[in-house]
C-alpha cells in the first residue's frame, strides 16, 4: 500500500484542485475537481512522464516494483488513461480488426466454427487490454485504407472460407502497404502476410488412417479439392496420402465437391449415392459437411456407422450431440485465438512473427463405427 505520508500528499493535491476549481463565475458553479494526471503520478512516484506512460501499458521496460507503485498511486488518484489522447500522440487506437469473410448463400448463417474463434479471439484482445472491432463481410479494395490508415484498428485479423483465388491479390495489395495483419487458414506458397494454421495434412491423415484401422477399405471425401479452397486442399492431400500409404489409389468418382454448410454436405452425399460406387466411409472437410452427409445418408435408408462410417474436421461444440456423435479432427480454437491475438500485437509492436502451424487431434466418437468410440 501507499506509505501514509504518500497519502497525505495525495489528499494534499485533491484539496488544492478543488481549491483552484472554486472562484466566481462559471468556475464557481463547479465543485467538480479536476482530473489527476500523469504528471501527478509522475511527481508522487518521482519518476518521469514516461516512465508513467511505460508502467500503464505494462511495458517491460519498467522494473517490476515501480511498475506495482506507479499503478497503486494511479488507484489512489482514480486515475484512468486516456486513450484518445493516447492514440493521438502514438497514433494507435489499441483496437484489433477482426475481419470475417465466408462466400455463403444465407447471410444470415454464421459458421459455428467462426463463432468459437471469434470467442476465444476476444478474450485473447481483453486480456492484453485491446478492443475487437469485428466486422462481417465481403473483402473490399481498400482494407488497409478503411481500418488501418483511418485509425480505426492498429492491424487485423483475416478469418474465413471463401475463394482464395479471388482475394489473394487483395492481400498481396494489403503486404505491399505495409499493413499488420495476420490470417488463418490458407497455407500456400508465397503466402503474403502471416498465417497461423491448423495442420490440415496431419489431422486429414489422422482420420483417414483411423478409418483404414477400422477396416474400413473404400472410403469418399466431402468438400472441395482445389486452389480456390486451400484448406479443404490439403484436407484432400492428407486422406490421399493415408490411402497411399496402405496401397489405396484415391477414386475421383468418389470426391464430392462442398463448401462448409450442412446444406452442401447433404448434396455431396447424394452426389456420392448416386455415383453409385461403392463406399463404406467418408471423410468429409469440416464437421458440417459430414453432417450433412449423415443425413444424406440416413435418408437412403443406409445406418451410419453401421454401413457407413463418418468423419469431420473442426469439433463443433454441436459435434458431441450430434446423432450420432460425430468423430471429428479437433482444431485448438482457444490457442489459435490467443496465438492470432498474441503475433498480430507483435508485428504492431515491430517484433518478428513466424507463421506456424498447431498440431490438430482426433477425437473419436460413434459415427466411425470405432469400438473405442464413447
Amino acid at each position: 500500500m501507499v506509505a501514509l505520508q504518500n497519502r497525505g500528499i495525495i489528499r494534499r493535491m485533491r484539496r488544492t484542485r478543488r481549491r483552484a476549481r472554486i472562484g466566481t463565475g462559471a468556475g464557481y458553479r463547479s465543485l467538480k475537481t479536476t482530473k489527476p494526471t500523469s504528471l501527478d503520478i509522475a511527481e508522487l512516484a518521482q519518476v518521469s512522464q514516461a516512465t508513467v506512460s511505460r508502467a500503464l501499458r505494462d511495458s517491460p521496460l519498467v522494473r517490476p516494483e515501480t511498475r506495482e507503485r506507479i499503478r497503486e498511486f494511479a488507484r489512489e488518484l482514480h486515475y484512468r488513461t486516456d486513450r484518445s489522447a493516447a492514440g493521438l500522440r502514438t497514433r494507435r487506437s489499441r483496437t484489433l480488426a477482426l475481419l470475417l469473410f465466408e462466400e455463403s448463400s444465407d447471410e444470415a448463417q454464421i459458421n459455428p466454427f467462426f463463432l468459437s474463434m471469434l470467442g476465444h479471439i476476444t478474450r485473447a484482445a481483453a486480456r492484453r487490454k485491446f478492443d475487437l472491432l469485428v466486422s462481417f463481410q465481403q473483402l473490399s479494395d481498400d482494407w488497409h485504407t478503411d481500418y488501418e490508415v483511418c485509425n480505426r484498428a492498429d492491424g487485423l485479423i483475416l478469418l474465413g472460407y471463401g475463394d482464395y483465388l479471388s482475394y489473394v491479390d487483395r492481400l498481396r495489395q494489403l503486404a505491399e502497404t505495409d499493413t499488420r495483419f495476420v490470417i488463418w487458414g490458407p497455407v500456400v506458397e508465397d503466402q503474403p502476410g502471416h498465417y497461423l494454421s491448423c495442420d490440415n495434412v496431419l489431422g486429414a491423415r489422422l482420420a483417414t488412417q483411423h478409418l483404414l484401422d477400422l477396416g474400413r477399405r473404400s472410403i469418399a471425401f466431402a468438400g472441395g479439392a482445389s486452389d480456390h479452397c486451400p484448406e479443404f486442399q490439403l484436407r484432400y492431400r492428407g486422406y490421399a496420402e493415408a490411402l497411399r500409404a496402405a496401397g489405396l489409389e484415391p477414386d475421383a468418382r468418389l470426391q464430392a465437391d462442398a463448401q462448409s454448410l450442412e446444406a452442401d454436405g447433404y448434396r455431396a452425399g447424394t452426389r456420392l449415392l448416386d455415383s453409385r460406387v461403392s463406399f463404406d466411409a467418408v471423410f468429409s472437410a469440416s464437421d458440417l459437411i459430414a453432417m450433412g452427409v449423415i443425413h444424406a445418408l440416413q435418408d437412403r435408408g443406409l445406418t451410419v456407422p453401421r454401413d457407413v462410417g463418418v468423419i469431420g474436421f473442426d469439433d463443433l461444440a454441436s459435434a458431441a450431440d450430434f446423432n450420432p456423435p460425430l468423430t471429428t479432427v479437433r482444431q485448438d480454437t482457444h490457442l489459435a485465438g490467443d496465438l492470432l491475438v498474441g503475433n498480430l500485437i507483435k508485428l504492431i509492436e515491430g517484433e518478428a512473427v513466424e507463421s506456424t502451424c498447431i498440431a490438430p487431434q482426433l477425437v473419436v466418437r460413434a459415427s466411425c463405427g470405432s469400438r473405442t468410440a464413447a
